[in-house]
């Protein structure tokens, strides 16, 4: 029983990662946009950088977008902006 241990905590544990990973997506609506400066703010406040080649696709405040993002030392860093119709 006690070999058996080992390998379920192991595969909890690489389970879990997996989950930390999956949540680097947010939706919300659009409280500011500074395309000059590459950075969205969503309603909740939270911050995203917008990668320097990013394309605007005629983003307005007040509209709810899916935000694709990942952690950058302090910052949430915009991969993918998409409008949710």
């Amino acid at each position: 029983m006690r070999s058996f241990a080992l390998p379920l905590v192991f595969l909890a544990a690489m389970g879990s990662a997996g989950l930390a990973l999956a949540s680097t997506t947010a939706e919300g609506t659009i409280k500011s946009i500074d395309i000059k400066a590459h950075s969205l703010t969503l309603s909740d406040g939270t911050v995203y950088m917008l990668p320097a080649n990013f394309k605007d696709p005629g983003l307005k405040v007040g509209e709810k977008v899916s935000v694709a993002w990942a952690m950058k030392g302090t910052q949430h860093e915009a991969t993918a902006v998409t409008v949710i119709k």
